[in-house]
């Protein structure tokens, strides 16, 4: 989540806004010597070099406590010296410690939201699986989230992940399912949905949410051929399955790559897959002259795939 292209657009675009401000304001001496500070910091933190932007973030709030961003970017600097194998060690444990902190305080002086919800995510990462691990932190932040924004969907995605990871299953579904309610007609809603599921070994609810993607967003090929792939899994790995039930998924997940390649013929990953479906429908016939047919069909599918790839990897077009 925090390291998301869509958290990274927002840090660059703060960022961005942040230097122009930072040239604009007071001319008091401790002023100035703020504006040079912290220009001097952002340029390390574009570099990633942690210390020297977070000494720098420091100096430039000693001497203008005015500067919000410059709190987020300050934690946000302690944050990344912050070393999870080395947890315990007590410097390692204060980079932490002062990366809440400002994030706390970017959060509470931002009045614009964009800089108040950034922090705020990032306060979640930090109390999150890979670093603190202290989920009953996180959840108040992300419910304060919701509370701002909540037609968001990513902020009920993070509060599903929280109870999903603590075993409260009931409690993940009913986040997801206030997601698809906040936006029932985004997609990502229902892809969530389906990686839930399944992880929740729920096919039929899996494929109902991944129905519900492709029902929502019908010209992205990529919707189908994901209903495809997850058909090929089923069919292809479930062995408790009966022959019936086998061949009722081989033939859903051709209809897939079928609906994928209406909107992309060029489409090489649902080429592979519609040949692969092919051949395990071959398989299943006791029609000689049929399952001939069906290799057959895969086998130029196969190829027009290995061409296309080919091309992609040559550059051309």
């Amino acid at each position: 989540m925090m390291t998301s292209a869509r958290s990274a657009a927002v840090v660059a675009l703060i960022l961005g806004m942040s230097l122009t401000a930072a040239g604009c304001g007071r001319f008091a001496l401790g002023a100035l010597k703020a504006k040079k500070a912290y220009k001097e910091a952002n340029e390390a933190y574009k570099g990633q070099d942690w210390k020297r932007a977070a000494d720098k973030y420091e100096y430039a709030l000693s001497n203008d406590a005015s500067i919000v961003a410059a709190y987020f970017f300050l934690g946000n600097s302690y944050d990344n010296l912050y070393k999870p194998a080395r947890a315990g060690e007590a410097e390692n444990d204060g980079y932490m410690k002062k990366a809440i902190e400002n994030y706390k305080k970017a959060a509470e002086l931002d009045t614009s939201g964009q800089m108040k919800t950034l922090a705020l995510q990032y306060l979640v990462a930090a109390y999150g699986p890979e670093k603190l691990n202290d989920p009953s932190q996180a959840e108040p932040i992300v419910q304060q989230m919701i509370k701002m924004e909540p037609n968001e969907p990513n902020h009920y995605f993070q509060l599903m992940k929280i109870y999903e990871d603590a075993g409260r299953y009931e409690e993940a579904e009913a986040a997801l399912l206030k997601a698809r309610d906040a936006k029932p007609t985004d997609p990502q809603v229902y892809t969530a949905m389906s990686g839930f599921y399944n992880r929740q070994g729920d096919f039929t609810k899996t494929m109902d949410a991944l129905q519900k993607a492709a029902e929502v967003d019908p010209k992205n090929p990529q919707n189908f051929q994901l209903i495809a792939v997850f058909y090929w899994e089923k069919a292809s790995k479930d062995h408790r399955l009966s022959a019936a039930q086998k061949k009722d998924f081989i033939m859903k997940g051709i209809d897939a790559t079928d609906k994928a390649l209406q909107l992309n013929p060029d489409y090489s990953d649902a080429l592979t897959y519609k040949n692969i479906l092919l051949r395990m429908e071959g398989n299943e016939e006791t029609d000689m002259n049929k399952r001939k047919q069906l290799y057959d069909e895969a086998d130029k599918l196969r190829n027009r795939a290995i061409e296309l790839n080919k091309k992609k990897a040559s550059g051309v077009s």
